[in-house]
């Protein structure tokens, strides 16, 4: 059967098992990225070779350290080989200046227009290095009023927060204070947009918290304003959550979803993820446990199984915690 496979090719939904991602991810990829067979064969099934699973296995890797999926989308497929007949990618070259949007190309699946993202990331980077507290939060609270939570995260926040982090890493530590202070107003924007939304059904919350030795929050807090946005129940209980008190927070609070963040391979525990996947809790006979969701780049690496699922970034995260309350979240943000 593996002969068949290398020499044919592999379905979808194989290849989102090899990588631990859902069928869904994968096809979103290729229909908003292009990032899909190279050669395709008759007929309505897509057969992936081993070129386009490693572009694809890389769009994961990627999405795994936080790149934006439009972004990633951008790299990965300048870096496939072209086909005969296409003409070679254009060459680019990274702007040495605290710049976001450098290299970023229209019509790469980015999500807001060229112009737009250039103005409001180079504008939160500009007011983050003046140390300008006030223009950042304006600047913030705008884009997810514009455009909406995941647009505004994964085009504008995550972008700026990594061209400071590269400032930062390429100046003998100056701009620390800068990704200090962004990092404080992203934070503050984010719990600003986490409102509770009343609702007349008496729904299991989605469990927020990170692993005992993580204390990355950020991503967290996105979810969890997405969360917001489509009227969800959530518990956030932050960074660095022992594993008692997990234990403690899962079994009282009996949650639909909990998501485990893990920013590195050091802080994440295969075992205590599935400990809290097996956690029961309920009346007798109506028993249940909580599907469980790996978030961050510490989880990356071969498919969990065993009921854990490993989202590819936030969008992802949303759409299958959604699926989960179905027609309990909010209409028309699924």
């Amino acid at each position: 059967m593996a002969e068949v496979e290398t020499a044919h090719g592999i379905t979808t939904g194989a290849v989102a098992r090899r990588l631990g991602v859902s069928a869904t991810t994968v096809r979103s990829w290729e229909q908003r990225y292009g990032i899909g067979p190279a050669v395709r064969a008759s007929g309505r099934h897509r057969r992936w070779m081993p070129q386009d699973i490693a572009l694809l296995e890389e769009m994961c890797r990627l999405t795994a350290t936080g790149v934006p999926p439009g972004e990633a989308a951008r790299v990965v497929l300048g870096s496939r080989p072209p086909a005969a007949g296409d003409e070679a990618p254009p060459s680019a070259t990274e702007s040495e200046d605290v710049s976001p949007t450098a290299g970023r190309q229209p019509g790469s699946g980015n999500g807001l227009p060229l112009g737009d993202v250039r103005q409001e990331c180079r504008g939160l980077a500009r007011a983050a290095v003046r140390l300008d507290a006030p223009s950042m939060e304006t600047l913030l609270d705008q884009v997810i009023r514009d455009h909406g939570l995941v647009m505004a995260w994964e085009e504008v926040m995550v972008p700026t927060l990594h061209a400071v982090g590269r400032k930062w890493e390429s100046s003998a530590d100056r701009y620390v204070e800068v990704e200090h202070l962004l990092s404080w107003q992203v934070s503050t924007a984010l719990r600003r947009a986490t409102v509770t939304v009343p609702s007349t059904a008496k729904l299991p919350p989605v469990l927020l918290a990170c692993m005992p030795s993580e204390s990355h929050t950020l991503p967290l807090e996105a979810l969890a304003a997405g969360l917001a946005e489509r009227g969800l129940p959530l518990r956030m209980f932050g960074g660095a959550v022992p594993a008692e008190a997990l234990d403690a927070a899962v079994r009282r609070s009996g949650p639909a979803v909990v998501v485990l963040w893990s920013q590195a391979r050091s802080t994440a525990s295969q075992a205590l993820a599935r400990h809290v996947a097996g956690t029961a809790f309920g009346t007798r006979g109506a028993r249940t446990a909580p599907l469980v969701l790996l978030a961050g780049p510490g989880w990356a690496g071969p498919a969990p199984g065993g009921g854990l699922l490993r989202p590819g970034g936030l969008r992802e995260a949303l759409d299958v915690i959604s699926g989960v309350y179905g027609e309990a979240a909010r209409p028309g943000e699924r």
